[in-house]
């Protein structure tokens, strides 16, 4: 019976062990919080040329047409529109997508 209680105890230790294990090894991304999240997106109707360079293709000129765009037409209805600035077409404006905000 003693034989038996130690068999019983090691294999419960041994699992235990092993979950403890395989549960450091577990890495869980931490999300970012929504305020952090509102932060990295970069609204196409406020944004300056210094911000609008962080896209992705988008450089001082590029960046300047977005805000003459702006001034002649108004805010952007819709990110998509982002596409009527000339210079600004499809591939880069797909790069960007994610980071896009009005």
């Amino acid at each position: 019976m003693k034989t038996f209680l130690s068999l019983i105890s090691f294999v419960v230790f041994f699992l235990g062990v092993q979950s403890i294990a395989i549960a450091s090894d577990t890495q869980i991304p931490a999300n970012k919080p929504v305020a952090e999240q509102a932060h990295s997106l970069i609204n196409i109707n406020t944004a300056d040329v210094a911000t609008l360079t962080q896209l992705k293709g988008i450089g001082t000129k590029k960046a300047e047409a977005i805000i003459a765009w702006r001034n002649a037409n108004g805010k952007f209805k819709t990110i998509e529109q982002l596409m009527d600035v000339k210079g600004i077409g499809e591939a880069t404006f797909e790069a960007n997508r994610a980071k896009l905000s009005i």
